[in-house]
């Protein structure tokens, strides 16, 4: 359905829009970059390397992938999200696996699957169902 707004006013207002998108993006990588730094820097001075650590790094990376991933293509495919999910359900886990009830381990871990499985589901619906484009129909 087409707007109903003056196209002048659309056309600023989009213009207007796609600058705050971009320097949001430029801060968010930025801070992705920033938060990176902070935790290589945390690792070399206790010279040591943990799990969490290397799980935190892989959100990073996923955050990052999904940046370029909305700068390439403008949009974010729903899976990366889901990824960055699932790191952190790994991570929460991992970080509090002495303070955490057995139940509590056991949500987590179904909660960590039913994200594997909504992936796979998106995944073989891209496959077996890929998207039309205007020109197809």
């Amino acid at each position: 359905m087409p707007s109903h707004l003056p196209k002048k006013f659309s056309h600023v207002f989009l213009k207007l829009f796609s600058y705050i998108e971009a320097v949001l993006l430029v801060a968010i990588t930025l801070a992705t970059i920033f938060a990176m730094a902070n935790d290589f820097y945390h690792v070399y001075e206790l010279r040591t390397v943990k799990l969490t650590d290397i799980l935190l790094m892989f959100i990073y990376l996923e955050v990052l992938a999904m940046i370029q991933q909305f700068v390439v293509n403008g949009k974010i495919p729903v899976r990366y999200p889901i990824y960055i999910a699932m790191m952190a359900i790994a991570r929460y886990v991992t970080l509090g696996m002495k303070e955490l009830q057995s139940l509590d381990v056991v949500w987590l871990s179904m909660a960590a699957l039913v994200l594997a499985i909504a992936t796979v589901i998106i995944r073989a619906g891209h496959f077996y169902w890929p998207y039309k484009s205007l020109g197809d129909e």
